[in-house]
């Protein structure tokens, strides 16, 4: 009877401990922890930030190692040859800040040079389409303003690592392999970023002394050294080898610039995004639109909520291509385009059965791909949003002979249209696709983004609707299948292959035209999220598997 008695009573633990245990759909957990969080795209990264939180450092010290070590680690994404925006939470202020470390087109760039050489868009590669580099000035701007650690404490382990070598991993030697070719045809750039005539593979090390060496003079003289000294005449050298117009002036003159984020509410959320001249009003847009659908009644991902998501996002998108600009250069209406009554305006346009394939920019009132995205928070608070790229992979293809980077192609998305809002001018910065976000409600704050070109601001929405209407933690809903629509006409639509065939085939009978893609596709872009809860002082984090990254928190050091 008693052995009876225990095999009873194991079955009925083992039965309840089942009964308990979380039945989910996500493949991760979160990061649950006290002491700081960084979530990045490569696990070197963001040990490398977690090394610095537990050696002193806050979150914005954190992520300026984290950023310099993902140019390393992932440098057709990102680099010092690319650009950078941040939303910093200043815990003791309670107050958010924007930054702005996008970099101008070259004073004369202007839109007779591209025509006079018989060009009838802006060149995607090559020369023409470099922008002066924002993303050192802009860690200079961050570290001055909140920095506790010298800029020698956080960037030693990247040079360490750049003299030493890397094992490359799986995703970035995916994207590297990519772009053999592209490299092969610049010798500075194969030289810089291929060993012994191809990319890196999979767990093969790779050495870049050349970066190590940019990263040691602006340690010893600032961002000064990339902008007026040494790395600055090897970025003119290269233009001048390849015709272009950059001067040392339009270097010499850059600065990047705090900007007040913009927001908008969501179900009881506020929603923060970068104003113009990024793309991150468009996720505002998305969510006012989708503010007059109930999709906490839907089904995730059912096709009666997706497809609200996706005519919004269309709406929201033909604004924000129409409207927004450099707003040095053009003024935005940005207050008109948030405004919620023009939101409900703009959704009553939306058939609930049909899929609009021809949608047209608005007419607001009069006011009244490649990417990486890292997340920071700390024990005490503090919170980064902050996102860097090249745009392209490699950016514009060409390398500063012994920098050890990619100059990046952003001039690409102006438009030679004289009467746009943003055609290329000399000393303009074009419209910009990495946006970083926040989010809060009460005592809870969320730093986020998701990479990915035109799909950012699309998957910001996709987000935020999966932790406010649907209830995710901010693991899940960095998981959960999304869609993604990069083209600005037609019903074209790619998706996860984990939306159900029977989803699919709804939407199709709606008009989309989709492409499935597989069940965690890159091209949706790779996500990273920490949130803090203020009443109980407890962080999480969490990280994309579209991306070979983690969240990694800060060990704590007696």
């Amino acid at each position: 009877m008693t052995t009876k008695l225990i095999l009873s009573v194991m079955v009925m633990t083992t039965i309840l401990g089942e009964a308990l245990a979380q039945d989910r759909s996500q493949a991760r957990s979160m990061v649950v922890t006290r002491y700081g969080i960084v979530a990045a795209e490569s696990p070197l990264a963001a040990q490398v930030g977690a090394t610095i939180l537990a050696d002193g450092g806050n979150a914005v010290d954190a992520a300026i190692a984290t950023n310099a070590m993902m140019g390393l680690v992932a440098p057709m994404s990102n680099g010092i040859g690319g650009d950078l925006f941040a939303i910093v939470y200043d815990a003791k202020s309670g107050k958010l800040y924007g930054l702005n470390a996008s970099g101008w087109s070259p004073a004369a760039l202007t839109i007779e040079f591209p025509r006079n050489k018989g060009l009838k868009t802006m060149p995607y590669r090559g020369i023409h389409s470099v922008t002066v580099p924002g993303a050192v000035d802009g860690w200079a701007k961050l570290q001055q303003r909140f920095g506790k650690l010298p800029l020698q404490k956080l960037l030693a382990p990247t040079i360490q690592y750049a003299e030493e070598g890397f094992p490359v991993a799986e995703q970035v030697s995916a994207l590297w392999s990519g772009e053999e070719k592209l490299l092969k045809g610049e010798s500075a750039a194969a030289q810089t970023f291929l060993i012994e005539e191809h990319t890196p593979r999979l767990g093969e090390v790779f050495r870049n002394p050349n970066l190590a060496r940019s990263l040691k003079a602006i340690v010893s003289q600032g961002p000064d050294a990339f902008y007026k000294g040494d790395i600055a005449k090897l970025i003119l050298e290269c233009s001048r080898q390849h015709g272009g117009t950059l001067t040392a002036d339009d270097l010499a003159t850059f600065s990047s610039e705090w900007v007040e984020p913009i927001s908008t509410t969501y179900r009881g959320w506020t929603v923060y995004e970068i104003p113009p001249s990024g793309q991150g009003i468009a996720a505002l847009m998305m969510l006012n639109i989708m503010e007059g659908f109930p999709l906490a009644g839907y089904k995730h991902n059912s096709a009666a909520a997706l497809h609200a998501m996706i005519e919004a996002k269309k709406l929201a998108y033909a604004d924000m291509l129409r409207y927004v600009a450099d707003q040095r250069f053009a003024k935005t209406p940005v207050r008109a385009m948030l405004d919620k009554k023009y939101a409900l305006n703009r959704s009553k346009l939306i058939d609930t059965a049909k899929a609009n394939c021809s949608v047209g920019a608005g007419n607001p009132p009069a006011p009244g791909d490649d990417t990486i995205y890292l997340s920071v928070v700390d024990k005490d608070g503090n919170m980064v949003s902050l996102i860097q790229s090249n745009y392209e992979n490699f950016g514009s293809g060409l390398a500063p002979e012994g920098a050890g980077f990619a100059l990046q192609n952003r001039g690409a998305l102006f438009t030679l249209d004289p009467q746009h809002p943003n055609a290329l001018a000399g000393h303009k910065r074009p419209l910009h696709t990495i946006i970083p976000a926040f989010m809060e409600k009460g005592d809870v704050k969320i730093a986020f983004g998701i990479m990915g070109g035109w799909n950012q601001a699309q998957a910001h929405a996709q987000f935020v609707a999966n932790v406010v209407d649907f209830g995710m933690n901010i693991q899940s809903a960095l998981e959960a299948a999304r869609f993604r629509k990069t083209t600005f006409e037609g019903c074209d639509l790619q998706i996860e292959a984990r939306v159900p065939p029977s989803v699919r085939a709804q939407l199709e009978s709606m008009g989309h035209k989709l492409e499935v893609r597989g069940d965690f596709s890159p091209v949706m872009g790779g996500g990273q999220a920490v949130m803090r809860n203020f009443s109980t002082g407890v962080n999480f984090g969490g990280s994309d598997p579209r991306k070979d990254g983690a969240a990694i928190p800060e060990t704590v050091k007696k």
